[in-house]
């Protein structure tokens, strides 16, 4: 008599598969019996204040929208960000280097400045007016000038 060529580990691996098509097939039939898999169940309709529902919207409500009328893309002047002047107080400032921070209420962090920045010349405490741009390291304020 020749001993069999499976060994306990390779039994283990068989009957670990064959258990997984069996949860397999008894998952699929009680998806069947529940009926819940069409593709209608899955739709869902945005209304015209953007909200996610489950029914379609009115016809009556519905509005005729031009393709053209879409922008898809960037306008051709290019995006222009709002310049938008905030208020600070320069919280440390070096004048042998040229730069120095400012404290502001509207953004919650620190912002950098350079001296090449400044219309005026400033000291530690005093109230500026600026506006802001992404730098090498970060936001870097600009156009800083004495609140008056």
């Amino acid at each position: 008599m020749s001993r069999t060529s499976e060994t306990f580990g390779k039994k283990e691996i068989r009957n670990k598969q064959l258990k997984k098509r069996k949860d397999k097939a008894q998952r699929k039939l009680e998806r069947k019996e529940q009926g819940k898999s069409s593709f209608d169940d899955m739709l869902a309709w945005v209304d015209e204040n953007g909200r996610i529902c489950s029914e379609p919207p009115e016809k009556d409500s519905k509005q005729e929208i031009k393709a053209e009328n879409i922008d898809v893309s960037v306008p051709k002047g290019g995006y222009k960000k709002e310049d938008v002047i905030y208020t600070g107080k320069i919280q440390n400032y070096d004048q042998r280097k040229g730069f120095g921070f400012i404290s502001s209420l509207q953004l919650k962090n620190t912002i950098f400045f350079h001296i090449t920045d400044c219309s005026e010349e400033l000291k530690i405490g005093e109230k500026v007016t600026f506006e802001t741009q992404n730098g090498l390291k970060g936001l870097k304020a600009y156009n800083i000038s004495k609140k008056g």
